[in-house]
């Protein structure tokens, strides 16, 4: 099994593209590192600050709906969704990431546009600091992905 994500593939995002990202405060100190490599990417990539939304939630089981709301408001080309899950000695963990990922899922279907699952789900604490890089992939894949929207979007010549 590979855990080494695939390269970017990034282009020019539209310049009225606004993308929200919806960060989780619950196990703050990982989803803070997280928001800042998902920030300092889209930066990089073109997607200046004013075109970013940021909005916090209390933890990843309320990713989803914040997510929903996001993507209807008015020129958001994407949301990303950022949190961590850790598991612990109850199955709290189970029914929480599996609704996260399924809700997060759910809404992108249900609204057409991009909504990226950027949430760690892990065993233990340091498992998720391995992995803190997944801000700034989520980012990427939220760049790709519109630019692909866009490209679906465009009138087919004949």
């Amino acid at each position: 099994m590979s855990n080494k994500p695939p390269a970017a593939r990034v282009a020019k995002v539209p310049k009225s593209a606004k993308i929200a990202v919806i960060a989780a405060r619950f196990n703050a100190h990982i989803v803070d590192e997280l928001l800042r490599g998902c920030v300092a990417r889209l930066e990089e990539l073109g997607i200046n600050s004013s075109r970013i939304g940021i909005h916090r939630v209390p933890g990843a089981f309320e990713l989803p709906l914040a997510a929903k709301w996001a993507g209807q408001a008015r020129g958001c080309a994407a949301v990303i969704c950022l949190g961590t899950v850790i598991r612990g000695d109850t199955p709290h963990f189970d029914f929480v990431a599996g609704e996260a990922a399924r809700g997060i899922q759910d809404v992108g279907i249900e609204l057409g546009i991009p909504v990226i699952f950027g949430v760690l789900t892990t065993n233990t604490e340091e498992q998720a600091r391995q992995r803190i890089d997944v801000g700034a992939r989520a980012a990427e894949a939220a760049v790709e992905m519109i630019t692909l929207s866009a490209e679906f979007k465009k009138p087919q010549r004949r």
